[in-house]
């Protein structure tokens, strides 16, 4: 294996690990897991369209990442400032209400996509 192909694994490597320890820190994270797996089955129940199917790995995919945006600025925050502080409090805030934003979007996504199949 070449040096750049090494370098790539080990970039995956800590982009997994990163995943797995948000999953199992983070009670949120494996509910939109759990939630996502739901969504999947009743995806394949439904026989949902392709370009449904793009909607809702959109919609997935960007509550994931938000999720995990939200844990690492957590993260930054609490290494950086272990005391309490309140620009410390707010930064959190701030990362949560952007998940709470994209979970919101996500609702909408799915019921606009799912409505079309069940009425």
């Amino acid at each position: 294996m070449n040096k750049t192909n090494a370098t790539f694994m080990q970039s995956l490597k800590s982009a997994c690990r990163g995943i797995v320890y948000t999953f199992k820190t983070e009670k949120h994270m494996r509910f939109h897991f759990f939630v996502a797996l739901l969504v999947i089955i009743f995806g394949f129940i439904l026989r949902i369209t392709k370009m449904h199917w793009l909607f809702i790995i959109y919609a997935i995919g960007s509550v994931l990442v938000s999720e995990l945006i939200n844990t690492s600025l957590e993260r930054a925050i609490d290494l950086a400032k272990p005391s309490v502080h309140p620009l410390a409090g707010i930064a959190k805030d701030i990362a949560a209400g952007a998940v709470l934003i994209t979970a919101i979007q996500a609702v909408i996504i799915g019921i606009v996509v799912f409505s079309s199949y069940l009425f």
